[in-house]
């Protein structure tokens, strides 16, 4: 990721400033604020602002004065409690605004979450920078014969090294088309005085999805978890996850104790259905229990060995 002096400026700018306030704060979030965290080869995430913490979920959960109760340890039983029982208007209450820079196919993937306040950078407006996603090698996997959409081994010597060149080739040739029919520098600036160039927004159709954007992505702690829990799995496209992964670290110093409750219950734990946890039952009674007979698909029985650590 690299920044430019104007935008280093101005997130020392923004971190030297000090306002006091009544409001609640996390003392752990406050050391980060603004500060952007390096996402895969030119992509960032920063937290640059929030309201409430850990105590706001508690306020909200019981309708009471103040910051809740005076012992820490209640707070976080009731949040766990919250969390275990998916009551999930408290966490509502509790907001973050993040600046993101991705690739636009992470992008497009990303917005699917239709639970967030989105503010993208418009290239109908400005021009998008000449950053372009090139995978490093170990992320050069073949399309997943089991997985329509995951994937499979990674690639190898010279088809890698082909694969490669054809993302870097194409991502600057389109780019630099990009900028002939704009006729305008990534300044703004006009390349041929003689020439007026085609409008921004159709001049940008022709760019890779590798293209990086940016944006302000606001949204509720509630679904701030839904998404990392889906985003910050195992089974997520990697270019995903790893944004996932990194606003990970903003939410356990902003809300520490929901985080810990999280941790257990969404990422630690596991859902069983009825039928999975009557097959549960028959196995502590000591009963042999096959998936034949279980009443669970064989994909449903499969997971189901998966989360109790047995062979399928």
């Amino acid at each position: 990721m690299d920044l430019t002096p104007e935008q280093r400026a101005e997130i020392d700018e923004a971190r030297a400033a000090s306002t006091p306030t009544r409001r609640a704060t996390s003392p752990a979030l406050e050391e980060v604020l603004y500060e952007p965290v390096p996402v895969l080869d030119h992509g960032f995430v920063r937290v640059i602002d929030y309201m409430g913490d850990d105590s706001a979920v508690v306020q909200a959960a019981r309708v009471s004065y103040g910051k809740g109760t005076k012992k820490v340890s209640n707070d976080e039983g009731l949040i766990r409690y919250l969390l275990r029982h998916r009551h999930t208007t408290p966490f509502e209450m509790c907001e973050i605004k993040y600046h993101m820079k991705m690739p636009i196919f992470v992008a497009r993937q990303w917005i699917r979450h239709r639970t967030a306040n989105v503010n993208e950078y418009s290239a109908r407006y400005s021009v998008l920078d000449r950053e372009f996603y090139i995978p490093e090698p170990d992320q050069l996997a073949a399309q997943s014969v089991s997985n329509r959409q995951g994937r499979g081994d990674v690639l190898k010597g010279e088809e890698a090294a082909r694969v490669l060149d054809l993302l870097r080739t194409d991502a600057q040739n389109t780019y630099d088309h990009y900028v002939e029919m704009l006729n305008e520098d990534e300044q703004g600036n006009l390349i041929d005085e003689g020439k007026s160039g085609l409008a921004r927004e159709l001049a940008r159709m022709n760019l890779t999805l590798n293209t990086y954007t940016q944006w302000y992505w606001k949204i509720d702690l509630h679904n701030l978890l839904h998404f990392l829990s889906l985003r910050a799995d195992a089974h997520a496209q990697y270019e995903i996850r790893v944004y996932a992964e990194a606003m990970m670290d903003s939410l356990k110093r902003w809300v520490p104790l929901t985080y810990q409750a999280f941790m257990d219950y969404r990422v630690g734990g596991a859902q069983l259905s009825a039928k999975g946890l009557d097959v549960v039952k028959k196995m502590l009674a000591g009963e042999t229990v096959g998936q034949e007979d279980s009443g669970l698909s064989k994909r449903e029985w499969r997971e189901l060995m998966e989360v109790l650590g047995r062979d399928a």
